[in-house]
């Protein structure tokens, strides 16, 4: 029955606070630490307010059979997330389906610029900052047509899999209001969280 809450002011933790408070679980009322209740204010803001639950992943399973036990195993679910073909990938990928060297394609590939301010770079814009890389693509035409094939493709799905921490509890069968998949043992949505909320689905982070 214990609630985290933030004594600074916040967003999304000062929506679940007030939420929490008035729920009785915790004694510490928000305002008394002069929290911001931005999220309720904006109207750009239409998603549910957060509450987190942080437990220790090694027992996360145990929660989830839990709320399943309580709530019944057609009303609850996990959420699918998909991998999506990034751009060192999707090169390595496009170049394997076109015949191209593995070796070739790997030294094309490592031209993109990696390290941490480029998790997210895209084709266009490693063409844009790499010289090695932009006179592969203007000096050869295979380069060429691998850049050109792997740009349609980036930011497509690649891979299935279950989002760590979400879950689906519903007043009707899960069934009734989303599709299902099976990844591995769970039992997922087959759409995405920001989806769910779309559609007014409430989202719990375990």
């Amino acid at each position: 029955r214990q609630q985290r809450v933030p004594v600074g002011p916040g967003r999304g933790s000062a929506a679940g606070s007030m939420v929490s408070y008035c729920l009785h679980l915790p004694d510490i009322a928000p305002m008394d630490y002069s929290h911001a209740f931005e999220r309720f204010l904006n109207p750009e803001r239409v998603s549910m307010p957060d509450i987190d639950m942080d437990f220790g992943d090694t027992r996360r399973g145990e929660v989830v059979d839990y709320v399943r036990w309580k709530y019944g195993d057609d009303h609850v679910a996990q959420i699918v997330t998909f991998g999506t073909m990034a751009a060192r990938g999707v090169l390595r990928d496009v170049g394997r389906v076109l015949g191209m060297p593995y070796a070739e394609v790997d030294t094309i590939a490592k031209q993109v610029p990696g390290g941490p301010g480029n998790l997210h770079i895209t084709l266009k814009d490693a063409l844009r900052l790499s010289k090695p890389l932009r006179d592969l693509y203007e000096g050869d035409e295979r380069v060429k047509k691998l850049i050109d094939t792997a740009q349609k493709l980036e930011g497509m799905p690649r891979n299935a899999s279950t989002h760590a921490a979400g879950v689906v509890i519903t007043r009707r069968p899960v069934y009734e209001y989303v599709p299902l998949a099976k990844n591995d043992e769970s039992v997922v949505c087959q759409y995405i969280m920001t989806t769910l909320e779309e559609l007014g689905l409430l989202k719990m982070d375990f």
